[in-house]
């Protein structure tokens, strides 16, 4: 194996194109999360965690969709993990909602 100084002009290309998309994923997913953490600290508003929810449901998008690449894997795999994340979008309304009735 070559030493990381010795790539070649083409590896470095090659090593770029494998990296892009989990470094811009990361990137994406750290301001979303900045989004969330400055929504919870400021309260501009009385509902700020619909827009919290929202945020949270688009990061749930990204990893769903790229992180573990649910895009390119065949219809059943599709539909389960979307069962899988429905599921525990329900259990997480089931607490929220017994957590605000107390």
């Amino acid at each position: 194996m070559k030493p990381f100084g010795s790539l070649t002009v083409e590896d470095r290309a090659l090593l770029r194109c494998h990296l892009r998309t989990p470094v811009l994923t990361f990137l994406a997913l750290l301001a979303l999360l900045a989004v969330n953490v400055a929504l919870g600290a400021s309260l501009p508003f009385a509902q700020v965690w619909i827009v919290e929810l929202l945020v949270v449901a688009v990061m749930v998008a990204i990893i769903l969709l790229v992180s573990m690449e649910v895009r390119h894997e065949p219809p059943l795999v599709k539909l389960f993990s979307g069962i899988g994340f429905f599921w525990v979008a329900i259990l997480m309304g089931m607490t929220l909602t017994d957590y605000l009735a107390r």
